[in-house]
């Protein structure tokens, strides 16, 4: 092979950045392709309900955790809570399901509260959400995490490595786009439904057989003494922790657009299979732990065992059975937070598009996916994973207030759609069912707040407002700025002038040569300054620039530039260059000073660390004014096949 043809394939082969990223996150997408990535209501389960169903495993356990003072009579409690919490879940689902109707572009609390109860409603709606979502991946991933250590207890200590490695591969897999992710996910989430309705079936079969007193295949834990009486507020801890149950309904109607026509139907079956599995095992869960005995064990304690784990190891013993079942219920686990990245990003676009957020988070990526919503979400997860090491029981109690603050939003939201709908069919039925629905989530949102106050849920209340309030700031300086820059004159062009071009210039090389022959293309006034510093040996441009620039320019017809020393007394390099910049500027106020900064384009990314260029550019940016104008002259190493000029470079 000749050089030329080795230059050429080189040159034609993509850089080594842009082939690492094709390989993890696929290539891209055009925007017609969109419709493709559409999914059908099977696939939303994998896509939308794992937060709903991976609750099932954290949302009693919770309750049975609080429970543990109770000893043996704290089985007797779970039942009832277990009801209440299913009924409420009924209630939400319903609602949600006529709130798919009404909103098929995507109806989450944030669209609802705002256009029927007030912008403000629909920001507070949308921390608040967004707050849930957060929590949700924090939550999920070391719900999974926990659920592999209790089947392998070698792995406690490598809890936070574990969770921030899963989080990292959620990222990439929904960097990858919606389709993909319910592809790869839907495998797992059949496993986890199956597992888990088998060993509940086993269970219950057991049960029957038995007139109520099944004998555990591999004995539970042994419940601890009584510390404690029965008390209403107890109950009430126990309830608000087991709400965690009922955060991810929400995903389905804040994702519709999401599901293949016909859009609402397919997101309506969604939610209805999610409620239907979620609500199975809930009540399976709470039956089966009274009848064998199970409670909770101390989170992050030496013998920790998910409450999952002595339920199927009771059932089935520790056979293959179980530890498919344990990798099943990791999996999904962990996965469960793939509801907030398919939920929060779109979320943040709607808010972008209404100017609480930077324009970037309403743009669709390569993959036809909102990136800066993805990378946003993964970011905050990963402070709150490192915070609490890794430990769900630390963030339950900040978990439920945002879910269910957004619910009760939502389907108050909704009371105000129909009141403006009544002379439709149908109308005050569905008002009736969303009114309900937003007094229980309300009277719920008061009794988790009071009951986990001390617990850490006081956090969550000073950071959603926290949240509004920074949105609402963001609103103004948009707004603000779109004042300032918004123009409604057409160009003058009749009092234009070439630029005064400063060019900067460490010594003689291709790089400047190209970048002042360049600067006497735009300007006749060009100027070329060097900086002296004491401690850098330079070579002085002076006493050679009338044979290498100003001859030459005299030659070609043209005013040669002019040349400037400037001496550095602090052994600086940039800031007398800005200063003479900024100086220039002040002398001409009349006249556009273009900056034209030589920079060599290197192979690497790596040669890019405290590039002289890219911290010109940035104090320029910083220091200078509309007077000033940056360019950048490129000189790239590698040429390009058919060039012979080292000035094309």
């Amino acid at each position: 092979m000749t050089d030329d043809t080795a230059n050429s394939t080189e040159a034609s082969r993509p850089p080594l950045g842009l082939r690492v990223l094709n390989f993890l996150l696929g290539r891209p997408l055009a925007s017609r392709e969109g419709r493709r990535e559409q999914i059908g209501w099977l696939p939303g389960i994998a896509v939308l309900g794992l937060d709903a169903l991976g609750s099932a495993a954290y949302g009693p356990e919770a309750a049975l955790t609080l429970l543990i003072p109770l000893g043996a009579e704290g089985l007797r409690a779970i039942g009832p809570i277990t009801l209440v919490i299913v009924a409420i879940l009924l209630i939400v689902a319903l609602s949600y399901r006529q709130t798919i109707g009404a909103y098929p572009n995507g109806g989450g609390s944030y669209t609802v509260a705002k256009e029927n109860l007030g912008e403000h409603w629909g920001v507070l709606a949308g921390a608040a959400l967004g707050v849930d979502y957060v929590l949700n991946v924090a939550v999920g991933i070391s719900a999974g995490v926990g659920a592999i250590v209790s089947a392998f207890p070698p792995l406690l200590k490598y809890t936070l490595p574990l969770c921030l490695g899963l989080l990292a591969l959620l990222t990439i897999l929904n960097l990858r786009g919606v389709r993909e992710v319910g592809a790869a996910f839907m495998t797992p989430t059949c496993l986890f439904i199956a597992c888990l309705c088998a060993a509940l079936a086993m269970g219950v079969f057991k049960i029957l057989q038995t007139a109520g007193h099944p004998q555990p295949i591999v004995p539970p834990p042994r419940l601890p003494q009584a510390r404690e009486a029965i008390t209403a507020w107890l109950l009430l801890r126990a309830f608000a922790s087991g709400c965690t149950a009922m955060t991810g309904v929400e995903a389905v109607s804040n994702a519709v657009p999401i599901f293949r026509e016909p859009s609402v139907k397919n997101a309506r079956r969604t939610l209805a299979a999610i409620i239907g599995i979620l609500t199975l095992m809930l009540l399976g869960i709470a039956w089966l732990c009274r009848a064998y005995h199970i409670g909770a064990t101390e989170p992050g304690s030496a013998g920790y065992q998910s409450v999952l784990s002595q339920l199927l190891g009771a059932i089935a013993g520790r056979n293959w059975f179980y530890f498919l079942s344990m990798a099943a219920i990791f999996s999904v686990l962990a996965l469960s937070a793939n509801t907030s990245f398919a939920g929060f990003p779109r979320m943040c676009r709607l808010m972008a598009l209404d100017e609480y957020l930077p324009e970037s988070f309403a743009w669709r990526g390569r993959r036809l996916v909102y990136n800066a919503g993805i990378l946003s979400l993964a970011v905050l997860a990963a402070i709150l994973l490192l915070v609490f090491r890794g430990v769900t029981n630390g963030l339950i109690p900040l978990f439920a207030i945002g879910a269910l603050l957004s619910f009760t939003l939502s389907q108050a939201g909704m009371v105000g759609h129909w009141r403006a709908r009544l002379r439709e069919p149908h109308a005050r039925r569905a008002l009736l069912v969303n009114a309900v629905g937003a007094t229980a989530t309300a009277l719920t949102v008061v009794i988790v707040m009071i009951s986990k106050f001390t617990e850490g849920a006081w956090i969550t209340l000073l950071l959603v407002p926290a949240m509004v309030l920074l949105l609402h700031r963001m609103k103004i300086h948009n707004l603000r700025l779109e004042a300032e820059t918004v123009a409604r004159q057409p160009v003058d062009f009749h009092t234009l002038a070439p630029p005064l071009v400063v060019v900067p210039v460490d010594k003689w090389t291709h790089v400047a040569r190209k970048a002042l022959r360049f600067a006497m293309e735009i300007s006749p006034d060009v100027r070329a300054i060097q900086v002296l510093a004491r401690e850098v040996p330079t070579e002085k441009l002076a006493d050679h620039w009338n044979e290498l620039v100003a001859e030459p320019a005299r030659a070609a017809g043209l005013k040669p530039p002019q040349f400037k020393m400037l001496a550095s007394k602090y052994r600086q390099l940039l800031t007398p260059i800005v200063g003479y910049v900024c100086q220039t500027a002040k002398e001409h106020p009349g006249r556009s000073v273009a900056v034209l900064i030589p920079e060599l384009v290197e192979r690497r990314w790596y040669h890019y660390f405290f590039s002289f260029s890219t911290l010109l550019r940035g104090m320029l940016l910083i220091r200078g004014h509309s007077q000033i104008f940056i360019i950048t002259a490129p000189w790239y190493r590698r040429p390009f096949p058919d060039s012979g000029n080292p000035d094309s470079h």
